[in-house]
């Protein structure tokens, strides 16, 4: 097993030697007689705990510790101040500094302060990758996007995931609604209760009462025996409801109060039953507009409006098309046990100016088909539905040549973006789904003024 590191800086000989004899035997210790020595100790080692004087000649045991956070946030800081130097302590804890002590140092006390501060390291460091295993194996892999636009959805789901709040997923059709609402559940104190999802527009309003809310036995023609509606199924979970706005007002009034008392009503019966359940809505189209058209509940509205994630359409996320295009070829070229090696310059110009009104779900279906009809080892224009080829050639803002390289077609969508915002890069960056800065290099890569 690996002994943690300490590096004590002390300028008192006597002091420094008797502080490393102590704690050698259960660390690797290091020690430095001043500021500068202790710096290049840094430079050149990891260290876990800088165990340092706070009063020096040249740099002090503060500036030490600033210059050191400032190249290694994770390291942990001890400041040894003499007794009586209680505005010195204040002043280490305020800069950084984990914890103080006064001396001559007490070592037994000593001990435990190092014991408790590395065990309260490790604990935060396996929290932090316990967070990253989280996002990796269960939460966010099947989201794809690096653009802006993503990145915010991203933080939202993380911050979102471990509360309680209602969520509602705005978006177009095929954006990905349902693969956030599981990654909001996957990420949560939920994550071992069922995550159960019902396709409102897909079902009768009937149907969808007693599938949401179960039935007693006898509570209509054909109802043999009770049922367990999905609230009851997702409770200790989530329930996800895609399509919300298809459900009908009746159906709305009995889901409201599910959200209000956490209690429901089997269809047929009159006796409450206790549900734990997150609702997670989803819908393509505009609520407050259908709350002001009379066609949805005010009070659900709110209700549901406590938390809004919207899922940018794939034509605002460009910068994500080539990141979707290659995800999707490596997963067809698995499923199919094919070796595609990738798109050719053209095909992907074509792909890239294309307005996917499918969005993703567009995206991965095409990628199938060309993958599975395929015979050569890369894919052209050729292998481009027809339909797709005459949209994105002819039907666009930006007229795509075949024979196009991605430089010169990324340099018209620079333009494109800067004449459609009147010049302003801080928006045309936005609307790129790219960073200012890298907006700024491609006007200097291809000579834009």
């Amino acid at each position: 097993m690996n002994k943690p590191v300490v590096l004590i800086v002390d300028d008192e000989k006597s002091a420094r030697d008797g502080l490393v004899r102590a704690l050698r035997r259960d660390y690797r210790v290091f020690a430095a007689e001043n500021g500068t020595s202790a710096l290049e100790i840094l430079s050149n080692q990891k260290i876990d705990v800088l165990l340092s004087d706070v009063r020096m000649p040249g740099m002090d045991g503060i500036t030490l510790m600033q210059r050191a956070l400032a190249n290694n946030p994770e390291l942990t800081c001890i400041i040894l101040t003499a007794y009586g130097d209680v505005e010195l302590a204040v002043e280490a804890m305020k800069h950084g500094a984990t914890d103080f002590m006064t001396k001559p140092i007490n070592l037994d006390k000593l001990e435990l302060v190092l014991d408790r501060v590395l065990k309260a390291k490790k604990i935060e460091l396996e929290n932090e990758q316990l967070k990253v295993q989280l996002d990796d194996k269960y939460g966010l892999e099947n989201i794809i996007g690096r653009s802006s636009a993503m990145q915010e959805v991203f933080d939202t789901i993380r911050q979102v995931a471990s509360s309680r709040a209602t969520v509602l997923i705005q978006g177009e059709s095929g954006t990905g609604k349902e693969l956030v609402a599981k990654a909001i559940h996957q990420l949560s104190p939920r994550s071992n209760g069922a995550f159960v999802a019902v396709h409102c527009a897909a079902l009768s309003q009937n149907l969808l009462e007693s599938e949401l809310f179960g039935h007693e036995k006898g509570a209509f023609t054909g109802a043999m025996e009770r049922r367990i509606g999905r609230f009851e199924k997702a409770d200790g979970g989530s329930l996800f409801l895609d399509e919300i706005s298809e459900i009908d007002a009746s159906v709305q009034v009995k889901i409201l109060r599910a959200l209000e008392e956490r209690q429901i009503e089997r269809v047929g019966g009159d006796t409450p039953v206790d549900v734990d359940t997150r609702l997670i809505a989803a819908t393509n189209r505009d609520l407050r507009e259908m709350v002001d058209e009379g066609d949805f509940r005010e009070d659900l509205f709110y209700r549901l409006y406590v938390v809004v994630i919207t899922l940018p359409p794939l034509r605002d996320r460009q910068d994500d098309v080539l990141l979707l295009l290659n995800h999707y070829l490596a997963v067809f070229n698995e499923e199919n046990s094919k070796q595609i090696e990738g798109f050719t310059p053209a095909a992907y110009s074509m792909l890239a100016a294309y307005d996917w009104p499918g969005n993703i779900r567009e995206l991965r279906n095409l990628v199938e088909r060309m993958v599975v009809l395929s015979r050569s080892k890369v894919l052209d224009v050729k292998d481009i539905p027809a339909q797709v080829r005459e949209k994105a050639s002819g039907g666009g803002e930006v007229r795509i040549d075949a024979e196009l390289t991605v430089d010169e077609m990324e340099k018209r969508m620079v333009i494109l973006a800067l004449e459609k915002t009147g010049g302003n890069r801080t928006k045309a960056a936005e609307k790129l789904g790219i960073s200012r800065r890298t907006l700024h290099r491609k006007l200097n890569q291809y000579g834009i003024t």
